[in-house]
């Protein structure tokens, strides 16, 4: 369906890809793996043809319809939400709002004498519209919006009025309604919760669309994909698989290049020492030659290309008294809508609550609530004795200042530190070498992310607030700080979509929907960890059943 062959792509003196090939085959699941800038989106954009290739070609056949959804939700207002994603939907859309224009114009009497052009235009127009199963169009788009956990109160509203994240659900909306025949999919869980997540698997496995996808959620990989490609120093390297094979394999594959490039290396010296001692004895003049002769006709193994991270071993917080936090009897509401009523919730000390809930819910509104950012609008939220917090929130990346390198970030907030555990530190958030000299400025989303807690586990809290750390974390990058903060020797509440994060690390559950259904009145408070949570309310999310 759509193959590269031997493209090369550079951007100034970095090569992103070096005689890549690849091809998708109709209806196959295929997952993108690498490390940040290794030229994942530049493959995107390849195969939509926003860039050509340095060299090589790209092969997208005519009638292939793609649906591409990347991080760049775009500028929408200006009509309700459910006919933004029907007109952004592809050639659908496009028919779509084109029969309305003409049903118009056919109710308009100063557009009389147009009738005869507007019928037969109308005519074609529905013809092409019921070919392509436009008239189950709207259901389906309602039908997606809700899976992406959209209101009814949302689908009919202005589009204008969603926050940024909301606006990315509806980008996403788009490529699914209209039924591409490939669909090109950018970190699509980044701005999902763990609810719309499990739908979107779904959606996904059943999908006749072939699917080319970038993702940072392991178990969302497992299961969508049976195919991982993985960008290797600028090579397309397959792996036919899920992504749990896709990690042993790559370890073998490392091994065994390794082990191969040693053999060669101690063959190498062996040759060059018995050349460097018998060079200067004509008796063996012409062993010394046919060896120099080999030498020079074998093809030089590289040594295998390794990304390794460390997990940070950080100082051990103060300890902190028993009772961490304590809320009585707090209500809060937005306008007419109440979040929380007449609710208490205790945290005592070594506890690490992840917070469960259907959208809405209130999730972030306790992060919030317990790290003061907002006050209740009655009864009381209480801090423990000897408590130093941390809050991390997605608008913690703004407390960056884009004028500074990353070293130089660390640096002002530790003036005191020495060099060496200032590298250490970057080093083990996936910043080595020359990667702290990096402007915060040019910084993505996930080095942003990385930079802001590694800035707070220098100089840990014993409290950690915790709002979605590992969006835009790369699957690597969040392997190493779920292995860091699972030996942190604090008080933990978090939130978070991402499965891996909640099985390492929370030993205690609050279900803001009591228990998975979302209708129950009480909140569930569930003392154990996330598998057990999941067992016993056979929920992976509240309300989704597995």
């Amino acid at each position: 369906m759509i193959a590269l062959s031997g493209v090369a792509k550079h951007y100034g003196r970095q090569a992103l890809l070096v005689d890549a090939s690849f091809q998708l085959n109709p209806g196959e699941k295929v997952g993108l793996i690498g490390p940040n800038g290794s030229g994942k989106t530049t493959l995107f954009r390849l195969i939509v043809g926003e860039e050509e290739p340095d060299s090589g070609t790209v092969s997208v056949p005519k009638r292939t319809t793609i649906g591409y959804f990347r991080q760049d939700a775009g500028e929408m207002s200006g009509r309700p939400v459910i006919d933004e994603a029907i007109a952004g939907s592809g050639r659908l859309g496009e028919l779509h709002h084109e029969l309305a224009a003409l049903e118009a114009a056919m109710a308009d009497p100063e557009r009389a004498d147009e009738i005869d052009a507007v019928l037969e235009r109308f005519g074609e127009v529905q013809g092409e519209y019921q070919q392509l199963g436009g008239y189950e169009l709207e259901a389906r788009a309602r039908e997606v919006l809700a899976g992406l956990g959209f209101t009814q109160e949302q689908v009919e509203g202005d589009v204008g009025e969603l926050s940024g994240g909301w606006r990315m659900r509806v980008s996403i909306a788009k490529v699914l309604i209209g039924k591409p025949d490939v669909l090109l999919l950018d970190e699509p869980t980044n701005h999902l919760d763990i609810e719309s997540i499990l739908w979107l698997e779904e959606f996904l496995q059943a999908s006749e669309a072939a699917v080319l996808m970038t993702c940072h959620d392991q178990d969302f990989m497992n299961r969508v994909v049976s195919r991982l490609v993985d960008i290797d120093a600028g090579e397309l390297v397959g792996y036919q698989g899920d992504y749990d094979f896709y990690h042993r394999e790559r370890a073998v594959r490392a091994a065994q290049q390794s082990a191969a490039f040693a053999r060669q290396q101690a063959m190498l010296k062996k040759e060059q020492r018995f050349i460097e001692r018998f060079e200067a004895h004509v008796a063996k003049a012409a062993q010394v030659q046919s060896r120099i002769k080999k030498l020079d006709k074998i093809e030089k193994l590289e040594p295998p290309k390794t990304r390794v991270l460390v997990p940070y071993e950080f100082p051990k917080p103060p300890r902190s008294g028993n009772d961490v936090a304590t809320l009585k009897g707090v209500s809060k509401a937005y306008g007419a809508r109440s979040i929380y009523s007449d609710f208490d919730f205790e945290i005592k000390r070594g506890e690490r609550w992840c917070v469960m809930g259907v959208n809405g819910s209130g999730k972030t509104t306790l992060l919030k609530l317990v790290a003061g950012v907002l006050p209740p609008d009655a009864g009381s939220v209480r801090l423990g004795a000897s408590l130093k917090l941390g809050y991390f929130a997605q608008s913690s990346l703004e407390l960056l200042d884009p004028q500074l390198t990353v070293y130089e970030q660390i640096d002002t907030a530790f003036p005191t530190a020495t060099t060496p555990s200032k590298r250490t530190l970057l080093g083990a958030f996936d910043f080595p070498g020359d990667e702290i000299d990096k402007p915060i400025r040019v910084l993505s989303g996930g080095e942003r992310s990385r930079l802001v807690l590694a800035q707070m586990l220098f100089d840990p809290p014993n409290f950690l607030v915790l709002d979605e750390p590992t969006n835009h974390l790369d699957l690597a990058t969040k392997e190493v700080l779920v292995r860091t903060l699972s030996d942190f020797d604090g008080t933990m509440l978090f939130v978070s979509h991402d499965r891996t994060f909640l099985r390492g690390l929370a030993n205690r559950v609050l279900d803001l929907s009591g228990g998975g259904e979302g209708s129950a009145a009480e909140p569930l408070v569930f003392h154990g960890d996330y598998p057990s949570w999941v067992e016993r309310t056979g929920h992976e999310a509240p309300g989704v059943h597995r």
